[in-house]
């Protein structure tokens, strides 16, 4: 089974239960793919499919920790998923900056860390997209973030922290993309 499908059959067997939040991780999705021409040819189906995986770790059954990147890094690496995709889960959307927050830092470094096209592309489908699928500029999803939780909640303190390197990541797919834009087609 191609990968991308396989990444969604299972995104939907976990996340549609869930509500609102398939639509948001549909919708990452289908951002994730317009944002491909960011990342190497060979890593176009590794971004969608970690699109369509990104939030599994929310299922009751997957998570275990309640820290939603790790639950899910964990399902998918016990499930054979390649390294990659795992790792791109693991650490989607400032994770690192949440596990510091939460005592679990110990816990995420199981799965490798890179600062990659990979990931810039994969934090910009998710920070472009609100929790009910609509498409928002990356300052309202922050701010759509920080509506939701007190100031002393670990969420909100997690994006004031990170906030700034995720909003770098972004600007860097959009570089990206305009440079790909730019870039002389092949005859």
């Amino acid at each position: 089974m191609e990968l991308v499908q396989l990444a969604a059959e299972t995104a939907e067997r976990f996340v549609a239960p869930l509500g609102r939040r398939w639509e948001h991780v549909q919708a990452v999705a289908a951002r994730a793919s317009e944002l491909s021409d960011a990342v190497r040819p060979q890593d176009r189906d590794s971004l969608v499919a970690a699109a369509w995986l990104h939030d599994i770790g929310y299922a009751p059954e997957i998570g275990h920790t309640k820290f939603h990147p790790l639950d899910g890094a964990r399902y998918l690496r016990e499930q054979g998923w390649s390294e990659v995709i795992v790792n791109l889960v693991a650490h989607h959307s400032g994770a690192r900056f949440e596990a510091a927050e939460r005592g679990r830092s110990d816990d995420l470094a199981e799965f490798s860390f890179e600062d990659s096209a990979l990931l810039d592309a994969l934090v910009t489908a998710d920070l472009t997209t609100g929790p009910a699928g609509q498409r928002l500029a990356f300052v309202e999803r922050i701010e759509e973030i920080f509506s939701r939780y007190a100031p002393e909640d670990p969420v909100h303190r997690t994006w004031v922290k990170a906030r700034p390197v995720l909003a770098e990541a972004v600007l860097r797919t959009e570089r990206r993309l305009a440079a790909q834009k730019l870039a002389p087609r092949p005859r």
